[in-house]
């Protein structure tokens, strides 16, 4: 079963690919882009090798699946591609969507490999190098009854300035990972689950580690090559970048500004608004500090900094840059043989600002495909929908309104109708005595309208009452009703915005990836309802 979903961006981009055009390096839905894209990266320059090396070491200190190493190994070969996607570093994994954009990367992958005959290898990049320690630092899940419950792991030093690489979790995480055991339903699949995120999840580790080595456990046997962002071993194959950055300040900036505004100029939305003295760099050192310049002169945070030293420092010491997200892209591009990018709705915005910044970068831009997005389902409340032929997203709402209006639409043709008339006749009746009063006593005007007040709020009553005794006898649709919405959107949010993987680790088990693989459909502009 599919809805249709996404922005205005996103449904152009998907089913009106021209209008967007200018603004991205191809349609994802032609043969004809695949083929350009695939050429074009396999004759751009890159130190392979070195980044094979890199990747390797990672996998090996996590000890990932022998696939995803197989996968890394691939690289090496100059005719090789990869699509690539990537998060933050979510606790427990993150909400669904992360590994729904896993899924889609490696389904996509396999297609192009087998149309296209090309090596084509998944990477997933963990964006280790973002310090919003508020936006992973939580997990949601549902208890027995459905109901969100936030869990949240505090007692980390320097979180939200450093970056989430370099943040280490303590002994809270035992408190949470407790808590989070207690909330789960039981299922046959609860303790292995808890015992692989305690295996992953454990005090002194780092959080993006932890994330890599879930990441690992689930995706590692697709083939898929988890990649830590924040490798200072990595950091020199994006020396070049820093450098152009710092010898052409703003550039990068005005670029992408430039793009923003021509998108709002055609009706769309500009999805990053850069500050006026940014670069698109931060300092690693001392934390993540943005990089100004402003009236000649650099900044790091509100220090002022030479330029030279600047610029001797990325050559030196380029594991003391990072990108911001305007230029984290074209770095990931940069060291990846990238034909297309798996993006969500925000992605997809700002990456459309930024195909000058490649150009600039002297990087091939590569296509954009939208991730797939979907809420899963148990077939109780598949039967509810079909039953009702409501609409998955007519459940946002917290209230039971449109429950309410559904089985006012299932009263008896009968008494819908005589309901119908009584309100028409009182109306009528009422309007008429109005009309007449006048020429007897025009005092009465008052005593007649607040009369027809009444009249009119007795009979609301009375249809009230009839609703709720229509509810009485739908007890068991109103509990489908509640059902369905608490698991389709939890709190009133997109399920797979809200509730993170360790709570669909639980609910399915080892099938779940598998399962979810096989079933994902990667057509874009469409909100999948699955049931696994």
């Amino acid at each position: 079963m599919r809805q249709w979903s996404g922005s205005r961006l996103s449904l152009d981009y998907t089913f009106q690919h021209h209008k967007l055009a200018a603004y991205y390096a191809g349609d994802p839905a032609t043969p004809e882009a695949w083929r350009e894209v695939i050429a074009r990266v396999q004759t751009q320059p890159r130190e392979r090798d070195r980044m094979v090396a890199i990747l390797q070491a990672q996998l090996e200190q996590r000890q990932a699946p022998e696939q995803a190493r197989a996968a890394a190994a691939k690289l090496a070969d100059p005719r090789t591609v990869a699509i690539v996607t990537g998060q933050q570093a979510g606790l427990f994994g993150g909400p669904l969507y992360t590994l729904m954009k896993g899924l889609t990367a490696a389904r996509l992958a396999a297609d192009i490999e087998t149309q296209f005959g090309v090596p084509c290898v998944t990477v997933f990049w963990n964006h280790a190098e973002d310090h919003d320690w508020e936006e992973v630092a939580s997990a949601w899940v549902l208890d027995a009854d459905l109901q969100a419950h936030r869990l949240t792991v505090g007692g980390i030093e320097g979180d939200g300035h450093i970056p989430v690489g370099q943040v280490h979790l303590t002994d809270d995480i035992t408190r949470v990972l407790a808590e989070l055991d207690t909330l789960l339903p039981q299922t046959e699949f609860t303790a292995d689950t808890v015992a692989q995120l305690r295996r992953c999840y454990q005090p002194g580790t780092g959080m993006a580690d932890a994330f890599g080595h879930l990441l690992d456990a689930l995706l590692g046997p697709l083939g898929v090559v988890v990649f830590d962002g924040s490798d200072p071993a990595a950091k020199p194959l994006a020396s070049a970048i820093f450098r152009r950055v710092l010898d052409h300040p703003g550039r990068t900036r005005q670029l992408a500004s430039a793009a923003g505004e021509a998108l709002v100029a055609d009706g769309y939305h500009a999805q990053v608004l850069a500050q006026p003295d940014g670069t698109a760099l931060f300092s690693m050192v001392g934390g993540r500090i943005p990089i100004r310049y402003r009236d000649g002169q650099f900044f790091v945070g509100d220090t002022p900094v030479e330029a030279e030293t600047l610029r001797a420092d990325a050559e030196a010491h380029p594991e003391h840059f990072s990108p911001n997200v305007l230029l984290r892209a074209v770095v990931q591009d940069t060291l990846l043989p990238t034909i297309a990018y798996v993006a969500g709705p925000s992605e997809l915005a700002y990456l459309g600002q930024l195909k000058s910044v490649y150009a600039f970068h002297e990087t091939a831009m590569p296509l954009i495909v939208p991730r797939a997005t979907g809420t899963i389902l148990d077939s109780a409340s598949l039967r509810f929908l079909s039953r009702t032929s409501l609409e998955l997203r007519s459940l946002q709402a917290q209230d039971e309104h449109v429950l309410n209006h559904w089985l006012e639409s299932q009263l008896p043709p009968t008494l819908e109708q005589a309901l119908h008339d009584l309100e028409h006749t009182m109306d009528e009746r009422m309007g008429a005595l109005l009309a007449a009063v006048p020429a007897l006593d025009p005092t009465l005007d008052g005593a007649v309208k607040s009369s027809q007040g009444r009249i009119a709020h007795e009979l609301r009553g009375l249809h009230a009452k009839v609703i709720t005794a229509a509810k009485r006898r739908h007890d068991t649709l109103r509990r489908q009703f509640g059902h369905a919405q608490h698991l389709a959107f939890p709190g009133g949010h997109p399920q797979e915005r809200v509730v993170c993987l360790a709570w669909f680790m639980n609910r399915f088990g080892p099938a779940l990836v598998p399962r979810l693989y096989e079933c994902l459909p990667v057509e874009g502009g469409k909100h999948w309802l699955l049931q696994l």
